[in-house]
């Protein structure tokens, strides 16, 4: 039997490169939208949380982190990565690329998302065995018509069966912190408030970076169900009634889920009577990252943590580091392995490359590095930034992320 016999992908190629439904959040972003997510995130960053902080920014009132442009999806970007039929599947998210355009993300702002399946592979992994790399693309866009970010999102779709034969996540038990190391982690996370701090609303010029210099690192958790909720709760498609779902939204039993995970996930008609039954909390597909039961079922020691979520850690954290006069341009990053309960997360990144390129904008490589306790690698990611150069600062000529040449 071949690899693509045993995973069944034969639904797929009808759907690749056809445009979906777009995904259509109902209410535009809220103020507190964008608290909740930073809070969820752990991002300590008072320009979007801060009102009078904000106020004395370049941007004069809270605005959002480029990590929260997932949250206006209705499915975090996963959708145009998972459509298809694959039979008794489950899928993990396996990383983001991302494009920035320039416009950020204010409240009040209403963002249509437009969803395309780009490709995929079946590859044999030490996972699960044959595994399915699918991808998708979301292209983000605001009530004016601009353009936003376009995410590429990458879906391992797999045999939770295999994946529980294989066990290659051995679980040494979940791990117990003693109050001097929970105090020990504390005292790091002060590390990344600090850079924050000491910046402040001043910009971090492009001509004092040099290859080599390092980020303070960010300590995250340690993790625990209750964290991982938090984080659920801050993407606003997971409140009751939020999405617009139209005639050819699919439910997770017509995607493949196995029929234990799939519940009645995106069943427009159990939603408007019982939409307990659709959360993805209690029931359905995503139920495994807050019940170690159904964790165990699909291949996973115990609770863990989302994959988008760690997109958006790493956009936060080099965010933090160029300041509210920079922008990350585009960010490349593969999770290797998820964040679980009791876990603490480390992300380190190194300028890795400068330059200026044709169009005259000031660059900045980073490379960034997130792992847990154990230093198991979490994620490897490559995040492209632009900065101001001196010479823009002390023209004043960095009024907003455009002056600065983001692309259009």
């Amino acid at each position: 039997m071949s690899d693509e016999t045993e995973l069944d992908v034969t639904d797929l190629d009808r759907y690749m490169g056809v445009p979906m439904e777009p995904g259509l959040l109902k209410e535009p972003v809220a103020t507190n939208d964008i608290r909740r997510w930073v809070q969820a995130m752990h991002y300590p960053n008072p320009l979007h949380y801060d009102e009078h902080w904000a106020a004395a920014s370049r941007f004069g009132d809270l605005v959002a982190p480029q990590s929260f442009t997932v949250a206006c999806d209705t499915s975090h970007g996963c959708s145009p990565a998972q459509v298809g039929k694959i039979p008794d599947s489950h899928l993990i998210f396996g990383g983001d690329d991302w494009w920035f355009f320039g416009p950020r993300i204010r409240p009040g702002d209403h963002l249509i998302c437009h969803r395309m399946p780009y490709d995929y592979r079946v590859t044999e992994t030490r996972f699960a065995g044959p595994t399915c790399f699918q991808r998708g693309d979301t292209l983000y866009v605001n009530q004016r018509g601009e353009r936003v970010a376009l995410q590429r999102s990458t879906a391992i779709r797999y045999r939770p069966r295999k994946a529980k034969e294989k066990k290659l996540f051995s679980d040494p038990g979940e791990p117990t912190w003693t109050d001097e190391q929970i105090a020990e982690l504390e005292e790091r996370k002060l590390a990344f408030i600090d850079q924050i701090q000491a910046l402040g609303h001043d910009p971090r010029p492009f001509d004092g970076v040099a290859v080599g210099d390092r980020l303070a690192e960010h300590v995250l958790g340690p993790h625990s169900l209750a964290s991982f909720a938090t984080e659920w709760r801050a993407y606003p498609m997971t409140t009751w009634g939020a999405t617009r779902k139209g005639p050819t939204s699919l439910t997770a039993e017509e995607l493949g889920y196995t029929r234990e995970m799939a519940g009645a996930e995106g069943d427009r008609d159990v939603e408007r009577v019982n939409p307990e039954l659709t959360d993805g909390a209690y029931h359905g597909p995503s139920r495994g990252h807050l019940q170690p039961r159904w964790a165990e079922h699909i291949g996973m020691p115990r609770g863990y943590g989302y994959g988008a979520s760690m997109g958006a850690w790493v956009l936060d954290y080099v965010s933090g580091w160029a300041g509210e006069w920079g922008m990350v341009v585009s960010a490349s990053a593969q999770y290797r392995n998820p964040a679980f309960t009791g876990d603490a997360t480390i992300l380190n990144g190194e300028v890795t490359g400068t330059r200026i390129d044709r169009r005259g904008r000031h660059l900045v490589d980073v490379a960034v590095d997130v792992r847990n306790q154990l230093d198991a690698v979490l994620a490897k990611a490559t995040v492209e930034v632009l900065l101001p150069s001196e010479e823009q600062v002390a023209k004043g000529a960095i009024r907003d992320g455009q002056d600065l040449g983001a692309v259009r």
